[in-house]
């Protein structure tokens, strides 16, 4: 497997719109969230577990998932989060692995928000943080999913606290700039990995 590079950041922190940028010079992107709603389509194990445990209230209308009502539920119930990681945490492992095997650029990017909470550190060379201050994260995210304040420090609350990920970081890009600025540093990244590969 290649040098893979896995990216993370807190909710609002613009993880998005960095892995965007590393698509579009032509890095492949494995993104856990994506994984994690692969391992959740209908007919999965996964969903049937879901909807046993919840009842028909976790469901949408057509079958899937109802991912609102679902998070509500984990998110002010500790218990029901650890259940809900335990059933879905391997799942995601294994998608996850199968597509940093497939993958065919010069390095991979693994996007995750719960890359250093989970063992998905380990199939990465390199932890890129996304990271903004809490205030930022928290105003982004009310206006992008339209949250309440008291849902979105719940969901920062169960998030590894920003000074750890900091430490436990190999490169740290502050996105609390404009769309170019992240841009800018992700594109000397970028070409500094590149580097990295032609040496190797």
């Amino acid at each position: 497997m290649n040098l893979v590079i896995g990216v993370t950041g807190g909710i609002g922190s613009g993880k998005t719109a960095a892995t965007n940028r590393f698509e579009a010079l032509g890095i492949t992107v494995v993104d856990a969230d994506l994984a994690s709603r692969v391992i959740m389509a209908c007919g999965r194990p996964a969903l049937a577990a879901v909807a046993e445990r919840y009842g028909q209230d976790s469901l949408l209308a057509d079958g899937s998932l109802d991912r609102a009502a679902l998070r509500a539920r984990i998110f002010s119930d500790p218990a029901e989060r650890e259940w809900l990681e335990q059933l879905t945490h391997p799942l995601i492992g294994d998608e996850i692995f199968r597509q940093l095997q497939a993958s065919e650029s010069v390095y991979t990017i693994l996007s995750s928000p719960l890359l250093l909470e989970t063992t998905q550190k380990s199939l990465c060379d390199q932890v890129l943080l996304i990271d903004v201050a809490e205030d930022i994260q928290l105003a982004r995210t009310m206006a992008r999913d339209d949250n309440d304040e008291a849902q979105v420090r719940r969901i920062m609350a169960a998030q590894m606290p920003r000074a750890e990920k900091r430490a436990l970081a190999d490169h740290i890009i502050d996105n609390s700039g404009d769309l170019a600025s992240l841009h800018r540093a992700v594109d000397k990244l970028h070409a500094n990995f590149l580097e990295s590969q032609a040496t190797d």
